[in-house]
């Protein structure tokens, strides 16, 4: 499912008649037909480290560009290809290694007066995925595996950095056969149709494994009848520990706007619960088919509690399904979402999946929609 949203552009053009009384000379200082808008310089960076021998063309419509043949950019310091372009209006454009390789993805537009920088990649269609073992928390004293998806222009493209996601239960979420219900939500399958279509920037994502404390980790205070509470530790393992190690190994995007977090059902939970407690890490929230319910729906009123704080998500992403046994709790999902709307400065998402459950292979039919509402198209 894909959030987009639909802008309608309307233009009215009016006239009348002239008297037939009017002159020639009149009639022609009246009527003046509108000249061709002028062209404004726009210019094309294009990052790319193409290596002695080689270089970057453009081809496209407008500015001079062609599609059937390349324009070549020059070379700059920093592997930086430019093109300027004098432009009238929009054009349409792609970058091409030594005018025979095309970029994977859709075309880049560019506008009058702009400049335009591009990330393309060339020859990965396909990001990779790697397993850490035993990665050691000191705060909660335990260790669990890390999974960490790199997007396919990360080995192809030296230079660029990355957005992160980090997402609970991550046994769960790239390997149907390590999926406690034997599906996976296909998280890399999703990012990297996302990478060639344009519609999910691309990220890093570092799934991180749940273990037998799963309830106590991603709970933010107690339950009555179930206990847990530990929450706070384990957003400070991922925050303080896990997160400065994975930036310093990886070319990241550190700052909170481009830090996610998501998560489903207990995960969910967790993630909502960062937006309050971590806001100053974590400033893109996923929350799907969150369990609300915890102690008497406490992340709802926590959430609607935050009005006068300063810090408090940049986006919030917050789904459920409308059927199952529990209806997967769309009563409380709603007022969650309101709540994050009635805070003011986040921009809020909210999608309800027609027939759709409290399991894994829903989840995985919403996650595209989640990660390009928070990570934001190409």
């Amino acid at each position: 499912m894909k959030i987009a949203p639909l802008l309608l552009l309307a233009a009215v053009a009016c006239g009348g008649p002239f008297s037939s009384g009017s002159s020639s000379s009149s009639l022609e200082s009246a009527v003046s037909a509108p000249g061709p808008a002028a062209a404004a310089s726009a210019t094309v960076v294009v990052h790319y480290p193409a290596g002695w021998g080689h270089h970057i063309s453009l081809r496209g419509s407008g500015g001079g560009l062609s599609w059937s043949r390349g324009t070549d950019a020059r070379w700059s310091a920093g592997d930086e290809w430019r093109l300027s372009l004098p432009l009238a209006g929009a054009a349409q454009l792609k970058p091409l290694f030594d005018d025979a390789a095309w970029a994977i993805g859709p075309n880049w537009t560019l506008a009058p007066g702009q400049t335009l920088d591009v990330w393309p990649h060339f020859f990965n269609d396909a990001g990779t995925l790697t397993t850490r073992d035993g990665w050691w928390s000191n705060r909660l004293q335990n260790a669990r595996t890390i999974w960490v998806y790199l997007p396919p222009s990360y080995a192809e493209n030296a230079g660029e950095r990355f957005p992160v996601v980090y997402m609970h239960d991550g046994q769960n979420l790239f390997v149907d056969s390590a999926s406690f219900s034997g599906v996976s939500w296909n998280v890399a399958g999703a990012m990297d149709l996302g990478a060639r279509d344009g519609t999910i920037h691309e990220a890093i994502v570092i799934g991180v494994d749940n273990n037998g404390d799963r309830l106590n980790e991603y709970t933010p205070v107690a339950d009555p009848q179930y206990g847990g509470g530990n929450a706070g530790a384990y957003l400070g393992f991922l925050a303080d520990e896990l997160k400065p190690a994975i930036d310093s190994q990886y070319r990241t995007l550190s700052d909170r706007g481009s830090t996610a977090i998501i998560g489903s059902s207990l995960g969910g939970l967790a993630s909502a619960y960062a937006g309050l407690a971590r806001a100053e890490t974590f400033g893109l929230i996923g929350v799907m088919s969150p369990s609300t319910w915890w102690d008497n729906d406490w992340i709802i009123g926590a959430v609607a509690g935050t009005r006068a704080v300063y810090q408090k998500p940049v986006r919030a992403y917050v789904d459920s399904g409308d059927s199952g046994p529990s209806s997967d709790d769309l009563t409380q999902t709603a007022q969650l979402a309101q709540a994050y709307r009635g805070i003011g400065w986040v921009q809020v998402g909210y999608v309800v999946q027609k027939g759709g459950q409290h399991g894994e292979e829903w989840w995985r039919e919403r996650v595209p929609g989640a990660l390009g509402f928070l990570l934001g198209a190409r």
